[in-house]
């Protein structure tokens, strides 16, 4: 049966998606093959299709046992023999399901990389007609990968322990160019097929907020959405808990997802989300690879990941069927800190074969990643094209798909001061970072000034006049347009960049957008109905009594904003429009009494 038979026959579709048949067709021609693909893309139709038109057996090689669970029971679904390897089998189900291997019962193999060494798989392996080996997550393969995996090595191995070499191909959706050519030195592909089908999900709405209060924005966010189905990604465990208890309370359907809950609890949560009994999952970073979800509307960073790769392949799960969806990460500075931390943890007990340099230039390459990771956060400029010019792919200037390109901006002539930045960083010779700069312009007499002797300096309180948080953002602005450059590590320096020339000797004007007004839905959207219906209520009773029209007393408007703002002081209750200084003490009281019990209600 030919590829396309084999497309409408188990899959029921007329063709394949872009890169799907060249990779398809190499496999088949017996040539190796490396395919980049974003989430979303279709890439188990790569080694599925192959190895159901090849003789004998294939292999895949995955870390993932949900996505394994998944791809298994879709298959047995489509009628094709197929089965997985792994942890999650109980010993007597694990020799069973060996012994069907060996039997040839099966057509397509899911497997952990951490069984290829073992003596009945490696027994098995060796006696079987292997047609192909994929290789998912390849990136796992790269210690400068976002998600090295060390069992991943003993691939090229177990490949040299075969009889006869099968076709190898391995698939990743995120992948840097050192990360491209470690997988293809590491696990040795012969004249392969090359392909990255290109990283820009255009269905996809790319958004960053720093809202004053994040589960205010959860919350109401959801609320928004109604029933469509979302994810919400928090760093920590306790961040996960807080924001589930805050949406359970508000009546949504939620439910959580990290390490901390015991292997039952979290396949069950799992489950509710996947078949929609709950219709948001409040997760860390250990959910979600491999959950082939494809009705995921939007995803919510509660805190920023460590780096791009992670950022990138958490919000890819959103849209996986090509609807409009939304990624949206909600930046603060704390969540720099919590990032440099789990960093650092994460290097405290390394990997025995690591040296003593290789885990500090392992340890220097995470800090840049975050610097990126933050950049992202913080740019101005499109956000779309900061991703995709980050895995190495050109983009234009706009995308009018992302928050900066729908936002609402100004710009600003920052020419003078960026002059004088550039200036002290030049007269320190690049041994200072943004930290130290900025309080050398400001004028800060801090205990580093002084140890530094910089009070000394000519620009010392050059920019006085100024915020330290304005000129730490100057600074950010005159990186993101590499007038501006920082070293790796941890402590970052600053140095100039290739356009600081044209700024000091040519007086090159220095222009920079700024956000005038932060971005949020109408109160429409994100009011609370519960909290709206108790407020007309109350409004009632006060219009009975004052033989007046309801809307006298607030329209449905003000309402709205008042349910959505959910104000706690008066003086909150004030900045609401439709609240004068007359109907505050009026009515102020009575509301926020009504507000506060509604609070106390769902908590």
């Amino acid at each position: 049966m030919n590829p396309n038979d084999i497309l409408r026959k188990y899959y029921g579709y007329p063709s394949f998606r872009p890169g799907q048949g060249e990779v398809v067709s190499a496999i088949l021609e017996g040539r190796d093959a490396l395919a980049i693909m974003p989430t979303g893309a279709g890439k188990s139709i790569c080694y599925q299709v192959p190895a159901l038109a090849m003789d004998g057996v294939a292999l895949v090689i995955s870390p993932l046992i949900s996505l394994m669970k998944d791809q298994v029971g879709a298959l047995l679904q489509m009628g094709v023999r197929a089965a997985y390897l792994n942890s999650s089998l109980t010993f007597p189900q694990y020799r069973k399901a060996l012994q069907n291997c060996k039997d040839g019962v099966y057509k397509i193999i899911y497997v952990a990389p951490e069984r290829l060494g073992t003596e009945g798989f490696l027994s098995f392996a060796q006696q079987a007609n292997i047609s192909l080996v994929a290789v998912d997550e390849a990136h796992c393969v790269s210690q400068w990968g976002h998600d090295f995996r060390p069992s991943y090595l003993q691939i090229p191995a177990f490949l040299e322990a075969l009889p006869r070499r099968p076709v190898l191909a391995a698939f990743t959706a995120t992948a840097t160019a050192a990360v491209r050519g470690d997988v293809l030195k590491i696990l040795g592909l012969q004249d392969p097929l090359c392909i990255t089908t290109g990283f820009d999900r255009q269905n996809l709405y790319f958004g960053v907020e720093t809202p004053k209060s994040k589960m205010d924005y959860v919350r109401q966010y959801v609320r928004q959405n109604g029933e469509k189905s979302g994810i919400v990604y928090c760093s920590t465990r306790k961040a996960v808990e807080q924001v589930c208890q805050s949406l359970v309370a508000a009546g949504v359907d939620a439910t959580r997802y990290h390490a901390g809950l015991s292997d039952e609890e979290r396949r069950q949560n799992q489950e509710d989300f996947l078949y929609d009994r709950s219709r948001v999952m409040v997760a860390t970073n250990a959910f979600g690879m491999g959950i082939d979800k494809s009705n995921v509307s939007y995803v919510l960073h509660y805190n920023m990941p460590k780096n791009m790769e992670s950022y990138y392949q958490e919000a890819g799960r959103a849209g996986r069927d090509g609807s409009p969806a939304e990624c949206i990460l909600l930046y603060s500075g704390q969540d720099v800190r919590t990032a440099l931390f789990f960093i650092d943890q994460s290097f405290e007990n390394p990997d025995t074969d690591l040296t003593p340099q290789q885990v500090e230039q392992l340890r220097a390459k995470e800090y840049d990643k975050l610097r990126q990771m933050q950049g992202y956060c913080t740019a101005t400029g499109c956000l779309r094209q900061y991703i995709l010019r980050y895995f190495g792919e050109h983009a234009p200037d706009r995308c009018g798909n992302c928050s900066s390109c729908l936002g609402d901006y100004t710009e600003e002539d920052i020419s003078e001061a960026a002059s004088l930045i550039l200036q002290a960083v030049r007269s320190v010779r690049g041994r200072f970072g943004a930290g130290v700069i900025g309080e050398l312009l400001k004028g800060s007499e801090t205990a580093r000034i002084q140890r530094f002797s910089l009070a000394e300096n000519p620009l010392f309180g050059s920019l006085s006049h100024l915020s330290g948080v304005k000129i730490k953002g100057y600074i950010s602005a005159l990186c993101e347009q590499d007038i501006l450059q920082t070293t790796e590590g941890q402590y970052p320096l600053l140095r100039l960049g290739e356009g600081a020339r044209a700024v000091l000797e040519e007086g090159e004007p220095v222009i920079i957008r700024q956000k005038r007004v932060e971005r949020r839905a109408a109160a429409d959207d994100f009011y609370d109905p519960a909290l709206f219906q108790k407020l007309r209520a109350l409004r009632a009773q006060i219009a009975r009594r004052q033989s007046v029209p309801a809307y006298v007393v607030f329209t449905d408007a003000t309402l709205k904003q008042i349910s959505a703002l959910q104000p706690t002081t008066p003086a909150q209750l004030l900045e609401v429009p439709g609240v004068g200084e007359s109907k505050l003490g009026r009515y102020g009281e009575l509301f926020l009494e009504a507000i506060a019990a509604f609070r106390e209600e769902g908590e």
